[in-house]
């Protein structure tokens, strides 16, 4: 049943290879959570075009595997090994990107969920720093420091999101949802200039989606999920086509039931406070 409700929420993608090859040569493709999930994928569909790849995340032993594996095709690896939410090594990251000389795309990837009643997380006030960390203070900061790289490649920024930022928020995920709308709030506050200034930027908001992150939740093991090869290819495809967004064909409609349920529930609540009264 799950199959089938995941062939018709979410929609086969098709690459157009030769448009791909055609914004990709030549080019620097940053990706950050690189070492698994949407993140590899999106690096090995990568892989069979003259591009360079700089690929950053946590487990540096994953990103020599891969690099490894890589560079047997066409693309060239840079990678590095870091920890976005660490000031300091975020900062010798920096350094190390603005030595590669050039950079054309970042692709947003790198991100925490936690899934945690607020009763749980009283004596838990690290679970907001780090999400907001690395959902959003992380690539505020990158994207501060290569905005002039960015403006004198006419690149491209792809934010990889989620539809809870377009859908009325929902328990035990405070600190994710915050964290991820902050992020996307800026992204289209900024949006007006940086493309006045020849930057595309695109988000990307994805589903549920089959990934390392949400294995810690039971819940998630039998409820549809997109592939993260199907979220790689969505994020190729937006390298050419630089839409400003992409969002499942669906999600419109969840959009509106999210408004007429709160709207319902505050309703129901001042009714009863009336009938009480």
């Amino acid at each position: 049943m799950n199959k089938l409700l995941e062939s018709i929420l979410f929609l086969p993608t098709t690459l157009h290879m030769q448009k791909l090859h055609s914004h990709l040569a030549g080019k620097t493709v940053l990706i950050t959570g690189a070492s698994s999930g949407i993140g590899k994928e999106v690096a090995y569909l990568l892989a069979d075009f003259e591009c360079h790849l700089i690929l950053v995340a946590r487990r540096g032993h994953l990103l020599q595997s891969i690099k490894a594996e890589i560079e047997k095709q066409k693309a060239k690896v840079s990678i590095f090994q870091a920890d976005l939410r660490a000031e300091d090594e975020l900062t010798t990251f920096l350094s190390f990107l603005h030595n590669q000389g050039t950079l054309d795309i970042i692709i947003n990837n790198a991100g925490l969920s936690i899934r945690r009643s607020i009763y749980e997380s009283l004596e838990r006030y690290h679970d907001f720093t780090r999400t907001m960390t690395i959902n959003y203070f992380a690539p505020v900061r990158i994207l501060l420091s290569t905005i002039p790289l960015l403006q004198k490649s006419k690149g491209q920024i792809i934010n990889v999101s989620t539809i809870n930022t377009k859908l009325a928020p929902v328990p035990y995920f405070a600190a994710y949802q915050s964290s991820k709308a902050a992020f996307d709030v800026w992204v289209r506050s900024v949006l007006p200039e940086l493309r006045k200034n020849n930057i595309a930027i695109t988000t990307v908001y994805l589903p549920l989606v089959r990934t390392p992150m949400i294995e810690p939740t039971p819940g998630y093991r039998n409820v549809p999920a997109m592939s993260a090869y199907q979220a790689a290819k969505l994020i190729c495809k937006s390298i050419y086509t630089r839409r400003k967004k992409y969002q499942p064909w669906w999600l419109i409609f969840g959009q509106l039931a999210s408004v007429f349920l709160t709207n319902l529930m505050d309703f129901s609540k001042k009714r009863k406070r009336n009938e009480t009264n």
